[in-house]
């Protein structure tokens, strides 16, 4: 097995341009999980966002889950939320998510953070934050942070890279079991179909390997 794509909307995500640009990079290999990062649209333009991108991304086979805004990822039927606003947040969502739907858990700030909500049953853990400015390469935060727990736990991680599609190969390298993309992704010059290519065959030459708890 090999690390999969987990995809994060776009910045300046544009509701009128946004699906083809979703449909193309879909196109371009396989796309485990798309995440609708929240945008300040509100949730009406939230529910908009999603009612419109949640069954495009399910007829591919990618599962789409919703940041914070367990109303909009009920309205919309995806596949679950990721929750970066809090211990009562995240219990409220595995309260009202599962067992059915999908729970992960962002904004960990050290490693008792990351033990403690896995404890909580979360389905992943997402290294890396939403709302910091990318740069080229994942931070070193994230990796350090990505490689301890690959080699350490169970629960599957997800270790966020750069806007450059290099920052893929770097994220891939700590073990994660995911590997988060946005700006890689939808600002590559060749486009985004070419951009998940790419990707996909970045990730095809990193090997899991099996967590050895003793």
């Amino acid at each position: 097995m090999h690390p999969r794509l987990y995809l994060i909307t776009p910045d300046d995500l544009d509701i009128d341009r946004f699906p083809d640009q979703l449909a193309a990079a879909l196109s371009g290999g396989d796309v485990a999980c798309l995440l609708i990062a929240d945008g300040g649209w509100g949730e009406t333009g939230f529910q908009k966002i999603a009612e419109r991108v949640v069954p495009l991304a399910q007829e591919a086979g990618t599962a789409v889950l919703v940041h914070n805004d367990s109303r909009t990822a009920g309205r919309s039927r995806a596949d679950g939320i990721h929750v970066d606003t809090g211990m009562d947040d995240l219990k409220q969502a595995l309260e009202t998510f599962r067992p059915a739907g999908i729970v992960g858990v962002g904004d960990i700030r050290t490693r008792h953070d990351a033990m403690t909500v896995a404890e909580l049953g979360v389905d992943y853990v997402f290294f890396g934050l939403l709302a910091r400015e990318e740069d080229e390469e994942p931070h070193r935060k994230t990796l350090d942070f990505a490689s301890w727990w690959s080699e350490m736990f169970e629960t599957p991680c997800v270790a966020l890279s750069g806007h450059a599609l290099a920052g893929i190969e770097t994220a891939a390298a700590t073990g994660a079991d995911f590997v988060a993309a946005r700006a890689a992704i939808w600002n590559h010059p060749d486009g985004p179909e070419a951009a998940v290519r790419a990707a996909n065959e970045i990730l095809s030459r990193h090997e899991l390997g099996e967590v050895d708890n003793g």
